[in-house]
């Protein structure tokens, strides 16, 4: 919309670059041209704003296919006013000279016919494509027929329109029939996901077969050494039972030998004691035997008196003194004596 600003009871416009201005006076043009700036009286002025950038236009209707489906079409023109002049003779942009607001709808008859003229070529296309076809190849044939019809279509150049880009965005059924079209799509991820997570559990289980094996292998590897440990403990056992019981033996024998060294030597020290006995009491006999009896009844008494305890005084009589001379052989005492 025009900047317009009232001095001294004239009035100054200024447009942006963006919108062209056609500025009448008395039936002529005085000014036309994009972005301008100038004084003008507002009972004498026609002024025109024409905006000339690319403008976009969103649209969406209903069309039936071959197989008489209902879809919903979305779509966007892009387009442009290419002749300012055409498409102010054709189309009212007058503004008002107070105000700069457009006394009518411009925008929205020029959107008029480029939806009506879209949505044309549209229905002739998806009249003749199955549902199935249009949902996936549709969108494609749809902004082609589209770009071509609007590309054809004489009454835009006529009113100073380009189009400058179509495109679809989207096309898409009814509710239900969007739902009964998703459930085959929706069942067989569904298969596809019920058959991964069946091959995962079977992986799942392959591995804790493997491991289960693998547990059981190592179970009987250690069963099998534990009885190599027993044997060879029990070998062990054995050999040392043996070896201790060659070493009792040998120990057995060696102090049964000496015990028999030690009886030798005894016995002979018993013969060689009792023969030198044996010799000195010979010795001892034979000397008694060459002594006079007297002699030997002296030394019994000897002996005899070192074997008896003291005595300090001992009174004999005359009768025991004659008898005992007389058995050791001796002078008889005389009377009185």
């Amino acid at each position: 919309m025009a900047d317009i600003t009232r001095r001294f009871g004239r009035r100054h416009l200024r447009s942006a670059p963006t919108a062209h201005i056609r500025h009448h006076k008395r039936g002529r043009l005085t000014h036309d041209g994009p972005g301008l700036s100038f004084w003008y009286r507002s009972l004498s002025a026609a002024l025109s704003e024409v905006p000339v950038n690319d403008r976009e236009l969103a649209m969406a209707f209903h069309a039936r296919t071959a197989d008489f489906q209902d879809v919903t079409v979305q779509a966007t023109v892009t387009y442009r006013i290419s002749d300012p002049a055409e498409a102010a003779a054709r189309i009212d942009f007058s503004i008002d000279p107070d105000t700069g607001v457009w006394r009518g709808a411009p925008l929205e008859q020029i959107a008029t016919l480029l939806t009506e003229t879209a949505q044309q070529h549209t229905l002739d296309v998806l009249a003749r494509t199955p549902l199935a076809a249009a949902l996936t190849d549709g969108v494609a044939a749809v902004r082609e027929s589209v770009g071509t019809g609007l590309a054809a279509e004489p009454r835009l150049p006529a009113t100073g329109l380009d189009v400058v880009a179509v495109r679809v965005v989207a096309i898409r059924p009814e509710a239900e029939v969007e739902r009964a079209l998703r459930t085959p799509a929706r069942e067989q991820v569904q298969q596809e996901a019920d058959r991964a997570t069946y091959e995962r559990r079977a992986v799942a289980v392959e591995r804790e077969r493997a491991i289960a094996e693998n547990e059981l292998a190592s179970q009987i590897e250690l069963a099998r050494r534990e009885e190599r440990l027993v044997d060879q403990r029990g070998t062990n056992a054995r050999r040392e039972a043996e070896e201790k019981s060659a070493a009792d033996g040998v120990r057995t024998e060696a102090e049964a030998a000496r015990t028999v060294r030690l009886a030798s030597a005894e016995a002979e020290a018993a013969r060689e004691t009792g023969a030198a006995r044996a010799e000195a009491q010979a010795a001892w006999l034979r000397v008694h035997a060459e002594v006079d009896p007297r002699t030997l009844h002296a030394l019994a008494a000897t002996r005899l008196a070192d074997n008896l305890p003291r005595i300090d005084n001992l009174t004999l009589s005359p009768d025991v003194l004659t008898g005992l001379l007389a058995k050791l052989g001796g002078p008889r005492p005389e009377a009185g004596a």
